[in-house]
């Protein structure tokens, strides 16, 4: 077993990581019973991609479909057995597409846990020693941060090569995928022990941060008269791929409309076919929605009929329809442009209005920010990260169901309004 880190080393961490919530009380020893965490997400300037912080600091790029956490290790850190629950959890969700590892017993007779994941970013493989990381979050009453808590998270050794394509400031990868032991949410209601629940609320400005709960509400945003924000979630089922080792959260959708019409395209590709191909994924690894080509060319159209008395301007890539903005009128939920609805076969609708539809790209000009993910793109729609920014996504992992509301703006809030100063 690799070395267990040195008493003052550890001493070094615990007051490194006050850096964060600074006015936190913090009581070393047995620790109070807690029921919900809270940590701040950041969006970032360069990739458009969303980073939390763990261990006060770290930033650590969120990946809604990935498994389990990984980072280059420390020089010294713990080995996990290769018998160990959260090892053979790590490896029921290794990529297709990665090579399989085979644990066994090696020198000096200890079987060590290791795992294979992947960029979400760059697709690159790798493979890793299995360890789990001591970190300090905050717990919180639901308003505010209240302490800070002692955790630890299951986490892959990557080489520092993996961090490639990730923004600038990430130190590794959370995954926050459907799993019962080694995704981030998973790990910390189990070391917490608390329920497998987690509230993701995406940032639409780099200027504040946006907010993610672990474990039970209440969930309040300013103004401080707005009442606990789960009070207004719709809920819908959430569905898993017959690909056992994807870890990604699908939606149940039978169809989209543009301005209250539906659009014609083949919705039988909204299912999984008999290779786990289909169905409408959640993802915060891709900042625009993609589709495939079959599905993203009548969208297109619809939504071009629908827009038809607004004037164009020149296309900006990824972007293929654009519009002047100075004929676009304003409303509380963005550009004043036809709504864009996910029909969801329970009944219920999620609504794109304009502040998450159109991406101001340069003056005077925002496109549909929607791409083509061509022919071949493995689900049929994958939601991107600026169609669920500002809105409030609480995921119930063990029931499969997702809370929702489209946008926080009818409720005059948004993700930033989170009040990360201490409670006590």
């Amino acid at each position: 077993m690799a070395q267990q880190p040195h008493p003052l080393s550890l001493t070094l961490k615990i007051i490194f990581s006050l850096t964060l919530f600074t006015s936190l009380p913090l009581t070393l020893g047995q620790q109070p019973k807690v029921n919900a965490l809270v940590a701040p997400i950041k969006k970032d300037s360069s990739t458009s991609l969303y980073t939390i912080a763990l261990n006060s600091t770290k930033q650590f790029l969120i990946d809604l479909a990935g498994s389990i956490v990984w980072s280059p290790c420390p020089p010294i850190y713990s080995l996990v057995h290769c018998t160990a629950p959260i090892c053979n959890e790590a490896l029921a969700f290794r990529y297709p597409d990665c090579l399989p590892i085979i644990n066994g017993p090696k020198p000096p007779a200890f079987c060590r846990c290791i795992s294979s994941t992947k960029n979400p970013v760059t697709g690159a493989c790798f493979a890793g020693d299995e360890t789990l990381i001591h970190i300090f979050v905050a717990s919180t009453n639901g308003r505010n941060p209240t302490s800070l808590i002692s955790a630890d998270y299951v986490n892959i050794c990557a080489p520092q090569s993996a961090l490639a394509g990730l923004p600038p400031h990430a130190a590794g990868v959370a995954g926050f995928g459907r799993t019962t032991l080694v995704s981030l949410p998973a790990r910390l209601a189990w070391d917490l022990s608390f329920y497998n629940q987690f509230a993701l609320c995406l940032p639409s400005t780099r200027n504040t941060p946006g907010v993610a709960f672990f474990g039970a509400k209440p969930y309040h945003l300013l103004p401080p008269y707005l009442p606990d924000i789960s009070n207004f979630l719709s809920y819908t089922t959430l569905l898993k791929s017959p690909n056992n080792s994807d870890a990604a959260y699908y939606l149940s959708v039978k169809g989209l409309a543009v301005n209250g019409m539906s659009v014609p395209f083949p919705t039988h590709e909204l299912k999984f076919d008999s290779t786990a191909r289909g169905g409408f994924k959640l993802s915060t690894v891709i900042p625009y929605t993609a589709m495939r080509s079959n599905i993203y060319k009548p969208f297109i159209e619809a939504y071009k009929a629908a827009t038809k008395g607004i004037p164009r301007m020149p296309r900006v890539k990824p972007f293929e329809l654009c519009f002047d903005t100075r004929s676009l009128g304003s409303t509380r939920v963005g550009y004043s442009v036809p709504p864009i609805d996910i029909l969801l076969n329970d009944g219920k609708n999620w609504t794109i209005f304009g502040a998450n539809s159109l991406k101001d790209v340069r003056t005077n000009t925002a496109c549909l920010a929607f791409v083509n993910g061509g022919r071949k793109e493995i689900p049929a729609i994958t939601l991107g990260g600026f169609q669920m920014e500002d809105s409030f996504l609480h995921f119930d992992v063990p029931n499969s169901t997702l809370g929702f509301i489209p946008t926080l703006r009818g409720l005059q809030t948004t993700c930033s309004n989170f009040n990360f100063t201490s409670g006590v």
